[in-house]
C-alpha cells in the first residue's frame, strides 16, 4: 500500500467532487445520513450503555457515506443497505470495525473525562446532549476552558480516524494500522486537508448566509416561526450530508486502489476511481 503526497489545491477539489456526488443523488444521500444520525439517535437512549453505543457506530456510519457517495459518483443510486456495509463483508472485517468501534469511543469518552477535570463534567452533559446550554454556563471560565481542551484533543482523534474506516474495508488494513496510517497521510497531506477544511468553512458560511436571508424574507413576508426553523434544520442537515460525502474523495487520493478486490463486496462498493493526472506516490 502507497500513500499519495497531493499539492494542496487538491484540498479544494475534494470539496467541489463532494457537492457534486452529492447533487447526483441529494435525496438518496441526504436520507442515508438522515437515518445513520437517527440510528445514533436512538442508539443513545439505551439506559448506561447508549451513548457509548452510538459513538461506537460513528465508523461505521462513515464507511457508509463513504461507500454510498462512491456509488452516486459512479452514477449508481445508493440503496438504503449501505447503512449495513460493515457488517456484510466478512467476520474479520466485521471483528476489525467493531474494534474501530470501541476505540473511537473509548477515545471521545477519555476526552470528555479530561474535560470534567477542569468543570466538573458539565461541558460533557451539554455536548452529549444530557443537559441544555444556557447563558450562565457558556460565560462559565471552567467550561470555556473544557471546550477547548476537548477541541485541541479531539484534532488527533479524528485525524486517527480519518482514513481508519476506509483503509480496514477496501484494504483489510487490521484496526491499530489503520489509524497510524490515516494519522500519517492527514499529516503528510496537511496542505491539502488544511485548503479542504477551509473550504468547507466557506461552504458552511455560505450557506448559513443563504438561510439567514431567506429566513428574514419569510419574517417580512409574516411566514417565519417553524418554517424559518425547518428551513434552518434541513439546510444544516444538507450541508453536513455534502460534507461526509466528501469524505470518499480524500480517502480515494491518498491511498492507492486496492490491489484485488475483496470477494465479499459488490463491485460498486468500491472507491471511485483516481483521475489521469493522479500525483505521483510514494511508499507508507
Amino acid at each position: 500500500m502507497k500513500l499519495h503526497i497531493v499539492p494542496a489545491r487538491t484540498g479544494m477539489a475534494w470539496v467541489k467532487l463532494g457537492v457534486r456526488a452529492f447533487w447526483r443523488q441529494p435525496m438518496a444521500l441526504a436520507a442515508l445520513f438522515f437515518m445513520t444520525m437517527a440510528t445514533m439517535s436512538l442508539a443513545t437512549m439505551i439506559p448506561l450503555v447508549g451513548p457509548a453505543i452510538a459513538l461506537a457506530l460513528l465508523p461505521s456510519a462513515t464507511l457508509a457515506m463513504m461507500v454510498a457517495a462512491a456509488q452516486a459518483s459512479q452514477g449508481r443510486f445508493p440503496m438504503p443497505t449501505v447503512l449495513l456495509v460493515a457488517f456484510r463483508t466478512g467476520r474479520e472485517r466485521l471483528r476489525d470495525m467493531l474494534t474501530l468501534g470501541v476505540l473511537y469511543a473509548v477515545a471521545f469518552l477519555g476526552i470528555m473525562g479530561l474535560s470534567a477535570l477542569l468543570d466538573g463534567g458539565q461541558f460533557a452533559q451539554v455536548y452529549l446532549g444530557g443537559a441544555p446550554m444556557t447563558k450562565e454556563i457558556a460565560e462559565n471560565p471552567d467550561f470555556q476552558r473544557a471546550m477547548w481542551l476537548s477541541m485541541v484533543l479531539y484534532l488527533p482523534l479524528s485525524l486517527l480516524f480519518w482514513h481508519a474506516p476506509g483503509l480496514v474495508h477496501w484494504h483489510g488494513v487490521p484496526p491499530v494500522k489503520a489509524l497510524f496510517f490515516s494519522i500519517v497521510a492527514c499529516v503528510r497531506n496537511f496542505g491539502a486537508f488544511l485548503v479542504y477544511g477551509l473550504g468547507w468553512l466557506g461552504v458552511f458560511l455560505l450557506g448559513g448566509l443563504v438561510v439567514s436571508i431567506v429566513s428574514a424574507l419569510l419574517a417580512v413576508a409574516g411566514l417565519a416561526g417553524s418554517m424559518a426553523g425547518g428551513i434552518m434544520v434541513g439546510a444544516a442537515m444538507m450541508m453536513a450530508a455534502m460534507f461526509f460525502t466528501s469524505v470518499v474523495f480524500t480517502f480515494r487520493d491518498c491511498f492507492e486502489p486496492p490491489s484485488t478486490p475483496v470477494q465479499e463486496e459488490a463491485p460498486h462498493d468500491n472507491p471511485p476511481p483516481s483521475p489521469p493526472d493522479t500525483p505521483p506516490a510514494g511508499p507508507l
